[in-house]
C-alpha cells in the first residue's frame, strides 16, 4: 500500500481525512508522510506528521484519547488518505467529539439500529421481571408476534390520522417488536438487509 501512495506531491505529505466508522463524521483532518503511515498501520492507531513540530504524532499519546484504525483508503489519484477509526475519546482539543461541531451531530438510521440490537442480545439474559424485552422473550414467539402485529396496526391508524408525531412513536414501537421478533429467530437486521441487496439487483 505505502508504494503506491504519492507523497512527492506535497513534498513528501499526503492529507488525511479520519471519519469516525460509527457516526461517519468527519473527526479530523491531519498529515502523514511515509514514516507516520508506517507507525500507522504497525500500532493500528493514528499517527500524524505534526508539521508545526517536525516529528511523528499520534493523536492521543498524552490525552489517551487514541483513534483505532479499522479501515484505510486512498483516493483515485493516490495523493490522499480516508482513515476510518474507532474513537475513544473526544477528539478535538475542545473536549468535541470531533474538530468540525459538537457530538453525534447526524443521527444515521442505522448506527440506531446497530446499537439497539446490541441492547436486545443483552436482554436476553436479563430478568423477565425486571426487563419489558426480557419479559417477551420469555413469553415465546407467539406473543412476540401478537405483540408485533398490534403495533402494526397502530401504525397505519397513526398515518391514517396524519399525525406525524403520533405515527413516529409508533413506528418506533413497530421496528422495536420486529427486531424483537427478528432476534428471538436467532436472525438480525443483516439477514434482512442481504435479502433487501438480492432484491435491489
Amino acid at each position: 500500500m505505502i508504494e503506491t501512495i504519492n507523497f512527492e506531491k506535497l513534498n513528501g505529505l499526503v492529507p488525511v481525512v479520519v471519519q469516525d466508522a460509527e457516526s461517519l463524521q468527519v473527526a479530523m483532518v491531519g498529515f502523514m508522510n511515509e514514516d507516520a503511515l508506517r507507525e500507522t498501520l504497525s500500532s493500528k492507531k493514528v499517527t500524524f506528521w505534526s508539521r508545526s513540530k517536525s516529528k511523528l504524532w499520534q493523536k492521543g499519546e498524552s490525552s489517551g484519547h487514541y483513534l483505532e484504525v479499522l479501515s484505510i483508503e486512498t483516493d483515485c489519484d493516490h495523493d490522499a488518505l480516508l482513515i476510518k477509526v474507532k474513537t475513544h475519546g473526544p477528539v478535538c482539543h475542545t473536549g468535541k467529539h470531533t474538530c468540525f461541531g459538537d457530538q453525534y451531530q447526524t443521527i444515521l438510521p442505522s448506527t440506531i439500529l446497530e446499537q439497539l440490537e446490541g441492547i436486545l442480545e443483552q436482554r436476553k439474559t436479563a430478568s423477565p421481571n425486571h426487563s419489558y424485552t426480557a419479559k417477551l422473550y420469555s413469553e415465546g414467539t407467539s406473543k412476540i408476534a401478537q405483540k408485533l402485529g398490534e403495533e402494526a396496526i397502530e401504525t397505519i391508524l397513526a398515518a391514517i390520522e396524519n399525525n406525524k408525531k403520533h405515527l413516529a412513536e409508533e413506528a418506533a414501537d413497530l421496528l422495536y417488536h420486529l427486531l424483537v421478533l427478528l432476534h428471538n429467530q436467532g436472525m438480525s437486521l443483516h439477514d434482512v438487509c442481504s435479502e433487501l441487496k438480492q432484491r435491489m439487483k
